[in-house]
């Protein structure tokens, strides 16, 4: 399933430095719960992009209300802030076909560049505010060199249904 949450205006920009650890962490904690598990996603200025696997829309529903709580909490405690952080409830778009499920990870991790977002050269057109240095569908990892991996476990869970693994 392909979930897309937006942030209330207050909360700002998600792609600054400051929040990048609590974000990693809020991802780590809530990548799988029970039936539910997050295994990409991109973080946008006012929204992110989450590519989810569940075993039902209530496993759906009850992974995405956890993590947008820990999000939620890990976002106001590094803002020094209070109050909601997310604007309204999540979009979620099914995923059904191969050819769709490609598009939709295309989509989902190339989201900085189509948002004109500022790239590192030296992370060579991978946004660093995603999961692409966890995704292993890439034609090939030369973008990897010089690069160290993100300190920690993974921020996604691997992917468990046959769409996503193939």
């Amino acid at each position: 399933v392909h979930v897309t949450v937006k942030l209330r205006p207050e909360v700002g920009s998600l792609r600054r430095r400051k929040l990048i650890a609590s974000m990693r962490e809020a991802f780590r904690g809530g990548k799988v719960k029970d039936g539910f598990r997050i295994c990409q996603f991109s973080i946008q200025r006012d929204h992110m992009h989450v590519v989810t696997e569940a075993d039902s829309n209530r496993d759906l529903a009850k992974g995405m209300q956890g993590w947008e709580i820990r999000v939620a909490r890990r976002i106001n405690a590094r803002l020094e802030r209070k109050g909601k952080v997310f604007a309204d409830r999540y979009h979620a778009v099914p995923v059904r076909s191969p050819k769709q499920l490609r598009n939709t990870l295309c989509y989902v991790l190339d989201n900085g560049h189509r948002h004109d977002e500022q790239q590192e050269p030296r992370w060579n057109g991978i946004d660093p505010f995603s999961s692409a240095w966890h995704f292993d569908g890439w034609s090939h990892d030369r973008w990897r060199r010089g690069l160290d991996p993100p300190n920690g476990e993974a921020t996604v869970a691997p992917a468990e249904s046959w769409l996503l693994r193939q």
